[in-house]
Formats: structure tokens, sequence, C-alpha cells
């Protein structure tokens, strides 16, 4: 019942930190850098501090004419301010549509049309670095949160404007539109409302109250423009934790972090957890404090997830991965502990959440799915989006009867775990699973900080590598690695820098197995 009866309210994003200010007036939020809106707070903030901020911002954008119901788009240099300016848009009943810094500027003014002249906040850099010039045009208006620009509006022009009070929305209207990863192509332009995002908040709401004190901060180092965000920040100032935010995953700006402020919960992407596999080796025990590490974002392997706990020092750590999606919300869960071993199997992505979400997987050929035969994984979620911006004909391709369309192949046992295989575009003939061919890599050999296995010529499976410090592969090690495995072509060395990333660090498969064909 209660469930249900928080589900009906919705996230009210824009009077997120005064509820939070008001349960806990003492606790803030630790951050690793400076806010371009507010430089004065420091890397300490207190709730009433942001939640403060957040009502200033949100009238100076009433003060420029945005009203309830507008679209304010926000795509500026990487920082929290970026979550903050979307609580302000919502704040005014306006919505917010976030824009990954990492977008080229040519694939930011094709999102700008399909959302229709909506208001632009972003910054100078962006403008002389990457936003071409018809981003003016196709803009109701510019606002800049640094800098200076002809034709551009700074916030801070508009400082001390009259505070207006903030707007209740309806729980089913948009409140927020975030974009796909855009590893397939441009990014989609997902549509969330009040109660989609409410019920996301469920499965992990749960697991950090449950496990973690709240005393206990809570670490999140997540895309500032992610659905994530808005479901790991208000589950954690709502309960009481204190929040560290982390934009840059520096293993040793992190490990100097989580020293002076030890974590007890950190949720992060699979790729920032490998990076930090070196902070079990730190002397200072930066994560030993860590009792739930988590991650909903992509594939997590086997070696990372055991190298995290070994560098907790609480009784009983866990590894929470969650399959889900930035339309749907997570999915399914399992956890992980020290006994299940160092070579568990990274497929089995767990069972759905009881009472919140279902899973179905739909054959492709009329036989049962199994390993050798996986068939496409559908899902139902009430926090699935209502839709595609601009794109509702692309969004209703992937329901069927309720059921969403994943993308991804797998099968489920007969105890009820789902396998998640592949990508239905990243399948090769041959290959089982390009993800646990993955997974054996990684714990085999430790040196790898990334391997990606794309198709070649001929469907042929190629293994793309990434080594720690970029040392050379060892190829006799390789060869002992993989003598077992389906055969590979010859493993194509690349430093980490080299392979195209989405906002949430994963890896775009097919724009690489492009550029190594184009090569």
């Amino acid at each position: 019942m209660f469930l249900q009866r928080i589900g009906n309210n919705g996230i009210r994003l824009g009077t997120l930190f005064d509820r939070a200010a008001a349960r806990h007036p003492a606790n803030f939020v630790v951050l690793d850098h400076d806010l371009d809106i507010a430089p004065h707070l420091g890397r300490r903030a207190s709730l009433t501090e942001l939640a403060d901020l957040v009502d200033d911002f949100a009238s100076r954008l009433w003060s420029v004419g945005a009203r309830p119901g507008d679209h304010v788009v926000v795509h500026k240099g990487d920082g929290f301010d970026i979550s903050l300016l979307a609580c302000a848009v919502a704040r005014i009943g306006a919505i917010p549509v976030l824009l990954s810094p990492k977008l080229e500027g040519a694939t930011v003014a094709e999102l700008l049309r399909r959302v229709g002249q909506p208001y632009l906040v972003t910054d100078q850099a962006k403008l002389d670095s990457s936003l071409p010039a018809e981003v003016f045009g196709l803009s109701r208006q510019v606002l800049l949160t640094s800098g200076e620009h002809e034709g551009a509006t700074p916030f801070a022009s508009l400082a001390d404007v009259r505070r207006v009070p903030a707007v209740t929305m309806p729980p089913d209207h948009p409140t927020l539109v975030t974009h796909t990863s855009g590893t397939t192509g441009t990014p989609k332009l997902a549509v969330h409302t009040g109660r989609s995002f409410q019920a996301r908040y469920r499965p992990q709401g749960t697991v950090v109250s449950l496990g973690v004190r709240r005393s206990e901060p809570v670490a999140v180092h997540v895309s500032f423009v992610h659905s994530r965000m808005f479901t790991a920040m208000p589950i954690s100032i709502l309960q009481g934790h204190p929040l560290i935010i982390l934009r840059d995953d520096d293993p040793e700006s992190v490990g100097d972090l989580f020293t002076q402020v030890p974590p007890g919960f950190i949720e992060a992407h699979p790729n920032t957890f490998l990076r930090w596999e070196v902070l079990a080796d730190d002397p200072r025990r930066p994560l030993a404090k860590v009792r739930f590490f988590s991650s909903t974002f992509d594939a997590i392997h086997p070696r990372t997830v055991n190298t995290m706990l070994k560098a907790s020092g609480r009784k009983r750590p866990r590894f929470v991965q969650a399959y889900g999606q930035s339309e749907v919300g997570p999915i399914a869960g399992r956890t992980y502990s020290l006994k299940d071993g160092a070579d568990f199997n990274g497929r089995c992505v767990g069972a759905p959440f009881p009472g919140m979400t279902g899973v179905r997987v739909v054959s492709r050929d009329g036989r049962t799915p199994t390993k050798q035969n996986p068939g496409y994984i559908e899902v139902k979620s009430d926090g699935r989006i209502v839709t595609y911006l601009a794109e509702h004909p692309r969004w209703e391709k992937q329901v069927n009867d309720g059921w969403w369309r994943m993308g991804d192949v797998g099968y489920r046992t007969k105890w009820g775990c789902l396998h998640l295989l592949d990508r239905e575009v990243d399948e090769i003939p041959g290959v089982e699973s390009t993800l646990e061919l993955e997974d054996k890599l990684f714990t085999r050999l430790p040196e790898l900080v990334e391997v990606i296995i794309i198709p070649g010529e001929g469907g042929t499976a190629v293994p793309v590598v990434c080594t720690r410090d970029d040392a050379p592969l060892d190829e006799i090690a390789w060869k002992s690695a993989v003598v077992d495995l389906p055969p590979l072509a010859e493993p194509v060395q690349l430093r980490l820098d080299e392979l195209p990333q989405t906002a949430t660090t994963k890896i775009k498969r097919l724009e690489l197995a492009r550029r190594l064909q184009a090569a």
C-alpha cells in the first residue's frame, strides 16, 4: 500500500531539495568540483544552500519568460549543476531536456530541432568550441551558466530577480527528458513523467534504506544527464545520507576523497568500477567502509565485482547489479558476495523485482529460448517512458501489448533467472555471447582494462583490447587465455581514450567496428 501511495504522488523534482532540507537540515553534499552557476559554494554545500540555489535559478528562468510546459534544454560543461538546473526548470513546471556534454554539436542541433524552439542553457565554452551558430535560430533564447557571448543572456545578469513560488504539475505530466546512449546512432529523447520516475525509486530505495545506516555517505559517479542520477540523488538526500557527487573518476583523486569521507554505498558506471580496481591496492583503503556497490548501466565483469568486494572491510559486503535501460529503469537484479568467487556467471542478471517489474523472453524461431538459441528480452514496468519526443511511432514499435522490447537477447533458466547474452545488433555468428567471452578474458588476463569483441570482415570475431598503463599485450598469456574459446581474430590493441564512449562510458561497439574496418 505504501509503495502504491508514493507512486501516485510523482517525483516532484522542483521541490526535492526543499523537502530533503526540511527533513535533514544538517545534511550536506560533498563535491569534487566547483559549480559553474555557484562557484562561491565551494566543494561542500548544505541541503538548505542547494535548495536556495534551485529556487534562485528557477526564478531567473521565470524572469526570461519560461513557463509551465515549456522545454528547457541543458547542454553545458560537465558538472553537478546540470542536475541542479534540471530541478530548477522543473520547479516552475517547465520540462528539462538534458543533453550530454559529450555530444557533438551537430547532434545537439538535431535534437534541438526535435524539441522545437526550446530555451537553451549552455556556456561560452560550448558556443565557442562545439555548438554550431544555428543553435541560436533553433532556440527561443540562449542562456549562459558561465562566460559571455553575443546573442546570449548570462544567468549572472539575472541575479536578484523576484523569487516565484514552486509550480506543482500532475504526476502524469512530463517531468524530465533524457536521451538514450546513442550506441546505434543519433540518441532518442526519452520522456519521463513524475509517476514513471517514482516507480524507479523502489528497488534501490529498499536496498539503501535496509542496508546502509543514515550516517553513512552515499557516493554517486553517474552521468549528470542520465535518468539514474534522478533516482540515486533523491533516494540519498531524502533518506538523510550525506551525498558525495563525483564528476571525475580518476582513481588518485577519488582515493583522496574517499579517504577523507568514506562512503558506505557507491553507485557508479561499470567502467568506472573497472578503473577503480587499483584502489583495492591503495594502502589507505579508501573502499574499506563500503557495504554496497551498485551498478545498473551495462555488463559488469566478475573480476571487477570480486576486486571491489575484497577491497571492502565490512562484514558481508555486497555488489548489487540491476539490469535495465534508460527507457524502463531497473527491471531485474541480483547481488554478489565473495562466496560467489572470482569466476561466477556474469551473464545471469537476476530476477524481476516482485510486484514491480516483469520479464519474458520471446522465441525467435518457435523453439524454447536457450543459451544456444536465445530469444528477445521483453519487460514490463511502471517506470517505462511515455514516448520518444517527436518520434512516437518509433516508441510504439518497441511496445507489444504493454511489453517493451529491450533490444537484447537471452534466456531464462528453470529457476527464473534472466541471462543476458548480447545486444541484438552485436551478435556474431558462431559466438554464443560476446559478453561471456569478455568476462572470461577479463578474469584470465588481469592486465586488461577493457576488451570488446566486435564483428570483423567475413564475420570473424575481433577482440579489441586495452591494457593497464598501455603496456604491450603479453602474446603468450593471450594465447593461453583463448585456447578453449571460440575462434578469435588476432587482438587489436588500442589506448582506452581511443575507444568511442557514450555519456555513461559504454563503448560504442558499432562505431568502433566501423572505425576498424575503415582503417
